[in-house]
C-alpha cells in the first residue's frame, strides 16, 4: 500500500473533523489534533481547511446548493463535508489546480463515502470549478 502524502492525509483529517463537527458541534480543530495521523499530515493545510469550512459553511453551502439535484440536507454528512472542503479549496486556494481539488475529493469519497458517492461529488465540484475558476476550467477543456 502506498504511503499517503501529507496533503492527502490533511484532507482526510479535515474530513473526519468536519464530519464530527457537523454531527455534534464539537471543536473541529481539537478533534483533528486528536486523530491518528495528525503528526504525519500537512497540519497547516488541515487547519486551514477546518477553519475555512467551519467559518464559511453557510457561504459554501449557498455555492453548492444550485448544483445539486436534491436538498443539501439530504446528502450524507460525509458527502456534504467533502463538497464543502472541495468548494473551499476551489474558492480560496487558487494555487491548488482545480483538477487536483477534484481528484482529492473523489479519493475522499471513495475512501469515506457511500457507493458511487464520489461520482456525485465529482459532478457537483466540476460544475463549481467552471463557475469559480472559469479561465482555468476553460483552458483545461481546450487541451482535451
Amino acid at each position: 500500500m502506498a504511503l499517503k502524502s501529507p496533503r492527502r492525509r490533511a484532507r482526510e483529517i479535515a474530513l473526519q473533523a468536519i464530519y464530527a463537527w457537523q454531527l455534534s458541534g464539537s471543536d473541529a480543530l481539537a478533534q483533528a489534533r486528536a486523530l491518528e495521523g495528525w503528526d504525519s499530515c500537512d497540519q497547516a493545510l488541515a487547519e486551514e481547511l477546518i477553519r475555512g469550512v467551519t467559518g464559511k459553511v453557510a457561504e459554501l453551502e449557498r455555492r453548492i446548493a444550485p448544483h445539486l439535484d436534491r436538498a443539501l440536507r439530504s446528502l450524507s454528512p460525509v458527502e456534504r463535508a467533502i463538497l464543502c472542503i472541495g468548494t473551499y479549496e476551489l474558492a480560496e486556494q487558487p494555487q491548488t489546480p482545480f483538477k487536483v481539488v477534484l481528484n482529492e475529493a473523489i479519493e475522499l469519497g471513495k475512501c469515506f463515502g457511500g457507493t458511487d458517492g464520489h461520482k456525485y461529488v465529482n459532478g457537483v465540484l466540476e460544475k463549481l470549478a467552471g463557475e469559480l475558476r472559469p479561465g482555468e476550467f476553460a483552458r483545461s477543456r481546450q487541451t482535451v
